[in-house]
C-alpha cells in the first residue's frame, strides 16, 4: 500500500511538473523569447536547460528565480507564488490556499 502512495505522488509530481513547464512556455512566448534567448538571459550555457524545463524533466533552481522573472518580464513575488504551485504544492496550499481556487 505504501509503494501505491509513492507512486501515485510521483505521478502527481511529474504532472504539476509538466504542467509548470507548459507554463512557462507559455510566458517565454508571450515575452516573444526563443529558448536560446531565455537561456542567455538566465545564464545558462545550454537552451536544452529550458527546454528539459519546460518538459517537466528538471526545475528551476529557487535561488534563480528572480533571474527568471526579470527574464520573463514578471514581479519575482508573482513568479515565485505560481511556479511554486507547481514545484511545491503542499507548501503552496498552505500559504495561499488551493491552487485550483485561484
Amino acid at each position: 500500500m505504501a509503494t501505491q502512495t509513492v507512486l501515485a505522488d510521483d505521478m502527481v509530481r511529474l504532472r504539476l511538473r509538466k504542467e509548470g513547464g507548459a507554463w512557462l512556455r507559455q510566458r517565454r512566448e508571450a515575452a516573444g523569447l526563443s529558448q536560446r534567448e531565455l537561456a542567455e538571459r538566465v545564464e545558462v550555457g545550454y537552451y536544452t536547460f529550458v527546454s528539459q524545463i519546460e518538459a517537466g524533466r528538471g526545475r528551476i533552481p529557487s535561488e534563480r528565480y528572480s533571474i527568471w522573472a526579470s527574464a520573463l518580464d514578471m514581479d519575482a513575488r508573482d513568479f515565485v507564488r505560481r511556479i511554486m504551485a507547481y514545484y511545491e504544492p503542499t507548501t503552496y496550499e498552505i500559504l495561499f490556499g488551493d491552487p485550483s481556487k485561484t
